[in-house]
């Protein structure tokens, strides 16, 4: 029997009733529209099942008293919501890739003095 998209409850022979993650194969993609935080959203397949992760984990009983691979899944999803953190801001980033590090120090000294030119020529004008 399902309990929800994400949760499935078992029974064993003595007939005692336990709960279990349905899969912990879950994409994670996160996305920038407006404001400061980025949107996460939760994929099995190609059913989105974000309401289900927040109800889960907004719930009054803590899932982990009742799930028992629970704290394997909350591990798996928060390593994998840093990894797609991390995929948006490469992909934001005006950082040049592929550079080394050296050429990487000079393209931010380069960024830096090209921010800092209306300020240094203001400056040398009011002289």
């Amino acid at each position: 029997m399902a309990v929800s998209d994400i949760v499935k409850q078992y029974e064993d022979e003595q007939g005692n009733v336990y709960y279990k993650m349905k899969t912990h194969a879950i994409e994670v993609q996160a996305t920038q529209t407006s404001g400061l935080a980025p949107v996460i959203t939760y994929w099995m397949g190609e059913k989105e099942i974000t309401d289900d992760i927040r109800s889960l984990r907004f719930s009054p009983r803590p899932p982990s008293s009742y799930i028992q691979d629970y704290d394997e899944f909350q591990a798996m999803l928060y390593s994998k919501e840093q990894g797609a953190i991390n995929q948006l801001y490469e992909q934001m980033s005006i950082k040049p890739k592929n550079m080394s590090s050296g050429k990487q120090i000079l393209w931010s000294f380069f960024v830096i003095v090209l921010a800092m030119l209306p300020l240094l020529i203001a400056v040398w004008w009011l002289k």
